[in-house]
């Protein structure tokens, strides 16, 4: 195989696997949700959890809610069918958005850590986050911001 022949192949290869990635994380279900804000709460159905194939149901750990009038996205935890909890995404160390990493919360600025039920694990912060009470109505999560 020539250089020329080798470039077109490798070209090719790359622009394949490209495409099939972007199909891959277009079928997968999102982690983060536009929700509206409704008085003080956020309503999130708890469907939005489930991960439906064929005739298995499962569900996804976290869901990521962004709404335009919060300073920070709110991450909310799903434990069992009745245990939620839901927590801003801000560092209580300078106020970074946190990343979440499985059942942790991290920050990118200075490495602070959180639990997936808002607890400080790991500093420089020294505070844990901003949480906020989950009531469960008719399958809806309401999610108060007071």
């Amino acid at each position: 195989m020539n250089r020329k022949e080798f470039l077109k192949t490798c070209g090719f290869g790359c622009l394949a696997g490209i495409t099939g990635v972007s199909l891959l994380q277009s079928c997968s279900s999102s982690l983060v949700l536009s929700k509206e804000i409704k008085g003080s709460d956020i309503l999130m159905p708890i469907s939005d959890f489930e991960i439906k194939k064929e005739r298995e149901t499962t569900y996804k750990k976290y869901i990521i809610i962004q709404n335009e009038l919060l300073k920070s996205p709110i991450c909310v935890y799903r434990f069992d069918a009745t245990d939620y909890a839901a927590m801003l995404m801000t560092c209580t160390h300078q106020g970074a958005e946190l990343q979440v990493f499985g059942d942790k919360l991290q920050c990118p600025a200075h490495g602070s850590e959180f639990s997936n039920r808002g607890v400080l694990e790991n500093g420089p912060a020294d505070k844990d986050l901003r949480k906020f009470p989950i009531v469960i109505e008719n399958n809806i999560l309401k999610i108060s911001l007071k």
